[in-house]
C-alpha cells in the first residue's frame, strides 16, 4: 500500500505491506533504532512515537501500530525531538539535569511521551507516564524531569501538521465505503486502533491478506448529542471518550483512566472493544449496566439490539459476515452507576473482574437494578440472580446478603494466572457490599495507603 507521511519533519512516500509495523520499519527500513523494542504488545512504551494529525499530537505505541495507520500524519521519533542546528529539546535538558537515566534502555519512550504531554499542555505527569516502564532509576528523577520541562515552551520544530494521504481501498472515508469494503471481503480484519489486531501480527505472526482501516470514516468518529442519549461512533478512541464520560457518568470515566496507558487509549476505540468479544474489555460490563443500544450495519441494512445480546458465547457474537459494529448509545445520566476495575496494578493492567453497577433506590427500596461483571464468565453479562434478589427489596444488610448469595450463582469463573474462581466470585461480592457502603456516604479510596 502506497502511504505519505512526515517523518521527523520531512515527506515520505513509500509502499508498504499492510501489516508492517511502524516500530519495524523506523528500525529495520530507516535505521532509526532509538525507537526501542521492549515488550511488542503495546505494554512498556519503549518504543513510543509521537502522531500529529488534524486532532493535534499524541503519544503511541509504534510496536503494535501499523504502518497505513500512519498515512497522512506526522510521524515523530525521538531523534526528531532535538532542533535543527542540534539543540536539544527541553525534556531531553532536564532528563539529563535531574539523572533520569541509567541504562538508557528505557529513556528514548519517556522523552517522546513527556515531549508530547508539554506540547499538548498535559501536566498530569503520573497519568501521561504511565504507559512508559523503568527497570533502573525508580521514576523520581523521571518525575522530576517531567515537572521542569512542563513548564517550559514547546519548541516549534516538533509543531507537524497533517499531510494530504494516499488514496487506498483499504482506508475508506466513510461508513458508507467500509460497509462496501466489508460485503466484498467478509473474511476481512477490520482495524480500528490494532490495539488486539497488532499483537495477532507481533506475538500470533498471523497473515492478514485483507485488511480495512476503520479510522478514517470520519462519520464514525463523532459523539453526538441525542436529548437523553449519547451516541458514540465506532471510532472514537478511547481519549476522545474519557472527557465526555467524566462529565456524564465520572465513575466509568474514572474507570477509563485505568484502561490502557495514554498510548493506549490514544488507539484503541470503543467500538474494536466491544466488537472483538473479550470477557475481560472494560467497557462492555459497563455499557451493561447503563442498558447501552448497539448498532450494526451490513451494507446498506442497520440494526440495533441491547448490547448483551451482542455477546453469544466466547468467541462468539451475533454479527453476521460483512457486519460491523457502527456505534453505540447509552444514556447521558445515570446517577446509580459505580464502575470497579480489579487488576494486580492500577494502571495499565487487565481486569480480573470488572463490575458495574447501574441502581435506583426510592424510598428506601430498590426500584430497578442492572449488573454487568466482565471476568467471570466467558462473555460480559448481567448478573441476573443478584439483580432479581434486590428489585423490589428494602436498600439494606439482609438484601445485600442475599444479593451476594444469588451472585454466587450467577457464575462460574475459570481460574487462571490473574485470579482463582474463588477468589474472583468473592471480590465480585465485595464491589456488591462496596457499592451498598458507597451508597451509605462510606468512601473508598483505592489510592489510600495505610499502615
Amino acid at each position: 500500500m502506497e502511504i505519505t507521511f512526515l517523518l521527523n519533519g520531512e515527506t515520505v512516500s513509500v509502499d508498504v505491506p499492510l501489516t508492517r509495523t511502524v516500530l519495524d520499519w523506523l528500525r529495520e527500513e530507516q535505521g532509526l533504532t532509538g525507537t526501542k523494542e521492549g515488550c511488542n504488545e503495546g505494554d512498556c512504551g519503549a518504543c513510543t512515537v509521537m502522531i500529529t494529525d488534524e486532532r493535534g499530537p499524541r503519544a503511541h505505541n509504534a510496536c503494535i501500530m501499523l504502518m497505513p495507520q500512519i498515512n497522512g500524519k506526522a510521524l515523530r521519533t525521538v531523534e526528531g525531538l532535538s532542533g535543527p542546528n542540534g539543540e536539544m529539546h527541553p525534556v531531553q535538558h532536564a532528563m539529563v539535569e535531574e539523572h533520569g537515566s541509567q541504562c538508557g534502555f528505557c529513556t528514548p519512550g519517556f522523552v517522546v511521551s513527556m515531549a508530547t504531554a508539554q506540547l499538548t499542555g498535559e501536566t498530569d505527569t503520573d497519568r501521561v507516564l504511565a504507559g512508559n516502564l523503568c527497570r533502573c532509576t525508580g521514576y523520581a528523577p523521571i518525575v522530576r524531569a517531567a515537572e521542569k520541562a512542563a513548564h517550559q515552551a514547546a519548541p516549534e520544530w516538533v509543531k507537524d501538521k497533517a499531510v494530504e494521504a494516499s488514496a487506498s481501498p483499504a482506508q475508506p472515508i466513510s461508513s458508507d465505503e467500509l460497509a462496501a469494503w466489508y460485503l466484498e471481503h467478509p473474511e476481512g480484519t477490520l482495524v480500528a486502533g490494532a490495539t488486539d489486531v497488532g499483537l495477532w501480527v507481533t506475538k500470533q505472526l498471523r497473515d492478514l491478506p485483507e485488511v480495512a482501516f476503520v479510522s478514517g470514516c470520519e462519520d464514525m468518529r463523532g459523539i453526538d448529542d441525542e436529548g437523553d442519549t449519547l451516541r458514540i461512533g465506532a471510532a472514537v478512541t478511547m481519549a476522545e471518550l474519557l472527557p465526555v464520560l467524566t462529565r456524564h457518568h465520572p465513575s466509568y470515566a474514572a474507570m477509563v483512566r485505568r484502561y490502557g496507558s495514554e498510548q493506549v487509549r490514544n488507539s484503541a476505540t470503543i467500538g474494536g472493544n466491544i466488537a472483538n468479544g473479550s470477557p475481560i474489555g472494560d467497557n462492555p460490563p459497563a455499557l451493561i449496566a447503563l442498558g447501552a443500544t448497539l448498532h450494526l450495519r451490513r451494507g446498506d441494512e442497520r440494526r440495533s439490539l441491547p448490547i448483551e445480546d451482542f455477546f453469544i458465547e466466547y468467541g462468539k457474537q451475533d454479527r453476521q459476515a460483512g457486519e460491523f459494529v457502527e456505534a453505540v448509545t447509552i444514556p447521558k445520566s445515570a446517577e446509580g452507576l459505580r464502575c470497579y476495575k480489579l487488576s494486580k496494578r492500577f494502571d495499565q493492567d487487565i481486569s480480573a473482574v470488572c463490575g458495574c453497577f447501574n441502581m435506583t433506590i426510592a424510598d428506601g427500596t430498590v426500584s430497578d437494578a442492572r449488573i454487568a461483571f466482565g471476568g467471570m464468565a466467558g462473555t460480559p453479562q448481567l448478573a441476573k440472580g443478584a439483580m432479581e434478589a434486590l428489585i423490589g427489596q428494602p436498600w439494606n444488610d439482609t438484601t445485600i446478603d442475599s444479593a451476594c448469595a444469588a451472585l454466587g450463582n450467577d457464575f462460574n469463573p475459570m481460574s487462571d494466572m490473574r485470579a482463582s474462581a474463588a477468589y474472583r466470585t468473592e471480590a465480585a461480592q465485595g464491589m456488591l457490599r462496596r457499592y451498598f457502603a458507597e451508597s451509605q456516604g462510606i468512601s473508598i479510596d483505592l489510592m489510600e495507603v495505610r499502615a
